[in-house]
């Protein structure tokens, strides 16, 4: 058990081996409450989000989720969200746990003088289960109903079942399989998970601690805040020995192709258009050869011998999913995806890797 952002989570229940493979074979169930929760209304609220997001938030009939990132007044990126359109007035978006107040504060500031937006933050009265794996519509159809099997990034209110659970339910998670997230409220958490344990003891599922949700988001190539971008106004709080600023991204620099849309206007889009044919560039490394996993912070080379440094590790970690192979993401300079690099996975020894485009599996 790990302190967590206020949170007390587990790192893992049985094995970060058992759990990765459990959701990716069958199913996994995990407690994601920590992340925030928060409802944007009002008339124009969408318009309003477009403006402020790398998302065209027009683009989306309600009953859809999406995916954007916010920038500062300087293209960097603050916060990366999952966003879903209950109606033409009300939107719901999962900030990251860390960047709930600053998030809260960044939109706070932003809302139009008349006072036709409003921002509530459920995040405290809200828990979030996130059912993930082949076997999830399975398990969620036997304990709430076929009728809130929704579809891959579509959302809707809870409708009646059983156990009288009530709330919102999108198609979305951080795992790359099919699954859900289930916002209920906190009373009712607890009676859900218990019955999602139970109904899906027969397809195999486990619950699933910190360990292999970072290993399943990673064989996808999704970014952590904190980790593969980290926003200036934070201060320098990279956990890893990396260069000063190296975090400091817009989401060109991440390649994120499902987050942004280039034809309006948004905060920062002046620093996003600007890295798009140059600088770093978000790629996936995967090692081709037995040696220490690469890890945030490693330095990757150009070459084993006289090489240039041409960037740096963000997340790293042997795959689960392919025989513990390394895996990696890392802002790279100068290369492309077929090019052969090497990670300086120790101090003695630098490990060859094949640059890609992830996901990984």
């Amino acid at each position: 058990m790990v302190d967590f952002h206020g949170f007390e989570l587990p790192i893992w229940y049985s094995s970060i081996q058992e759990e990765h493979l459990a959701t990716r074979e069958s199913a996994g169930l995990f407690d994601v409450s920590h992340m925030g929760f928060f409802r944007f209304c009002g008339e124009g609220v969408r318009s309003w989000l477009s403006s402020i997001a790398t998302q065209e938030f027009m683009n989306f009939s309600n009953g859809r989720c999406g995916y954007t990132h916010f920038l500062d007044q300087n293209g960097h990126i603050i916060d990366d969200m999952i966003f879903a359109v209950k109606s033409d007035t009300e939107v719901l978006g999962v900030p990251n746990a860390s960047m709930v107040p600053v998030m809260l504060d960044w939109f706070t500031s932003l809302l139009p003088e008349d006072g036709s937006i409003t921002i509530d933050n459920l995040s405290d009265s809200t828990s979030i289960l996130a059912l993930q794996g082949p076997a999830s519509p399975d398990i969620l159809a036997e304990v709430i109903g076929e009728g809130n099997s929704v579809g891959r990034f579509a959302c809707q209110e809870i409708a009646d079942n059983d156990l009288a659970i009530s709330g919102w339910i999108q198609g979305t998670g951080y795992t790359g399989e099919r699954g859900y997230e289930i916002f209920v409220n906190d009373q009712q958490a607890p009676i859900l998970w218990n019955a999602l344990l139970e109904a899906g003891n027969g397809h195999g599922i486990v619950p699933v601690g910190l360990g292999a949700r970072d290993t399943l988001r990673l064989e996808k190539g999704y970014l952590l805040s904190g980790q593969d971008f980290l926003w200036p106004g934070l201060g320098d709080c990279a956990e890893e020995p990396l260069p000063e600023d190296f975090l400091t991204r817009d989401t060109a620099e991440t390649a994120v192709p499902f987050g942004l849309d280039l034809e309006h206007d948004f905060i920062g889009k002046s620093r996003v258009l600007g890295s798009i044919d140059s600088g770093d560039r978000w790629h996936g490394l995967e090692c081709l050869e037995r040696g220490p996993a690469p890890r945030p912070g490693h330095v990757v080379l150009s070459s084993d011998v006289d090489a240039e440094v041409v960037g740096r590790v963000t997340s790293g970690a042997p795959s689960p999913s392919k025989q513990r192979t390394g895996i990696a993401m890392a802002y790279l300079r100068g290369v492309s995806p077929g090019d052969e690099v090497w990670i300086q996975a120790s101090p003695r020894r630098r490990v060859r890797a094949l640059v890609m485009r992830p996901p990984f599996i």
